[in-house]
């Protein structure tokens, strides 16, 4: 065997005293002629713990003598690195905000070695062994724009104190690593965030409460129809995009022109936006709705079930959902009857009920509310707890009630007599007008989220609490 290192047994991933700086143990095999390894294996490497984490670029950095010394260099990417030839002393630094910000890792690395290294944490090495080549993957492009975004430690800070096998007076180092500041001087590398789209819609405003570290952005900043506003993201900056963003006007998507809106908007904004999470290796939570369905079922419907939508916004929430799976991390959150800050059902039958007006509900669709805070929240536990990726149900749980049901409900929680609540057919509530075809049935079923430890509110006994919020609110502003 090649002289110079010693092979590794077996293929293995060690933690190390930063969080997510992983060390591998690589096996060489070698005879007189040299050496051969798998110096990057996706598929053996993820499945003992390493991130899937899409690399794009590989480079190689070359080294003539021993003593040459480099870093130390904190990256928005993540970055994998091995030795081909020779060795090196290899020092981390955690640079990212947070309580781990400053600990140091140090390694020896040969043919035999590597590390993971992630985003925010200080890469530097110093050569041991003349002509060393230095390899390294990284998940995103380098651009002048991205390298605008480092953070640097300088190699001889005291805080840090790095014991260099070689003194640093007697390495190679250049201009520019030698003004690097001291660890005091460092602005922490921020964590990557959530980035929400749709930001002042009735969930969009309910994650600024449950996802307060989110960057939130309007139509005006990022507008799926717009797909300049997607290109202009630096999407380096996220490891989340949830998708809040959709049209939602059910009845002008029938017309000629919101047929044309509605698939944009719904389908081809929403695979503009697939392209780009999956390129950057971002989770995607999109949200869909019970319009997939037809409402022919005569029970709950499962996230298993075929798809069969009625209407033009139904077929394009279900398209989308198709384009929203070919992104690997996604979460696709089905909902129905949502209810929140801003115009909403509950919100106009309660005026109704103060005003004196009778309404006329349709009393032939059967489903469960849900308020725009659980939906939020239960987005908020699937990103925290990350089960499996797929689709999930997530609405209010308890009983199906009619939309006639609710009103009565909402005038007799706000005084008044429910009886003055008439409710009719979908055909005579809709009689003369063009509007979509709705399902008859939206309930869908809630037991592959509860399984994941979520326990969506009580719908009728959210509604209490809304009205009794919204009372409140009116009140205060008298």
């Amino acid at each position: 065997m090649a002289a110079g290192f010693e092979s590794a047994r077996s293929l293995r991933v060690s933690e190390t005293g930063i969080p997510g700086l992983l060390l591998l143990d690589l096996p060489v095999h070698g005879d007189r002629r040299g050496w051969f390894k798998e110096n990057w294996q996706r598929e053996r490497m993820v499945a003992l713990g390493l991130p899937d984490f899409g690399p794009v670029q590989n480079n190689i950095s070359f080294n003539d003598r021993r003593g040459a010394t480099r870093g130390i260099h904190a990256e928005p990417w993540d970055k994998y690195v091995s030795v081909a030839t020779g060795r090196i002393f290899g020092a981390w630094v955690d640079l990212r905000e947070g309580p781990a910000f400053g600990t140091v890792f140090t390694a020896e690395l040969g043919p035999g070695t590597a590390v993971f290294v992630p985003r925010g944490v200080g890469n530097a090495y110093q050569t041991l062994e003349d002509d060393t080549a230095y390899v390294y993957l990284v998940n995103d492009h380098w651009s002048a724009q991205a390298q605008s975004q480092y953070t640097f430690l300088n190699l001889d800070d005291e805080t840090a104190a790095i014991a260099w096998p070689i003194p640093l007076e007697q390495a190679e180092r250049s201009e520019r690593d030698l003004a690097h500041p001291r660890l005091a001087e460092v602005s922490p590398m921020r964590p990557r965030r959530a980035l929400v789209l749709g930001a002042n819609g009735q969930l969009g405003r309910a994650l600024r409460e449950t996802v307060p570290g989110a960057d939130f952005a309007d139509r005006s900043r990022i507008d799926l129809f717009n797909e300049e506003t997607l290109d202009s993201v630096r999407w380096g900056d996220y490891d989340t995009v949830i998708n809040a963003a959709a049209y939602t006007a059910v009845d002008q998507a029938e017309t000629p022109r919101g047929r044309v809106d509605c698939w944009d908007a719904n389908v081809t904004g929403v695979a503009r936006l697939a392209r780009h999470a999956a390129r950057h290796g971002l989770t995607l939570v999109h949200v869909s709705s019970d319009y997939v369905f037809d409402g022919a079922k005569h029970s709950a419907y499962t996230e298993h079930d075929p798809i069969a939508p009625l209407s033009v916004y139904g077929q394009t929430k279900a398209a989308g959902d198709a384009i929203a799976t070919t992104v690997p991390r996604h979460y696709i959150v089905r909902t129905s009857w949502v209810i929140g800050d801003g115009g909403n059902f509950v919100r106009t039958m309660a005026a109704l009920a103060a005003r004196g007006v009778d309404p006329s509900v349709v009393d032939d669709q059967v489903g469960r509310l849900t308020f725009a805070r659980d939906l939020a929240a239960g987005i908020r536990h699937l990103l925290d707890t990350r089960p499996a990726y797929g689709i999930y149900n997530l609405t209010g749980s308890g009983h199906a009630t009619s939309w006639a049901d609710i009103a009565r409900r909402v005038f007799e929680l706000t005084g008044h007599d429910p009886a003055r609540v008439t409710g009719v057919s979908t055909a005579e509530y809709f009689a003369g007008e063009q509007a979509a075809p709705r399902p008859r049935n939206s309930l869908l079923a809630l037991d592959r989220i509860v399984a994941t430890g979520f326990a969506p509110r009580d719908a009728a006994e959210a509604l209490t609490e809304y009205l009794d919020a919204l009372a409140g609110h009116e009140g205060s502003n008298r």
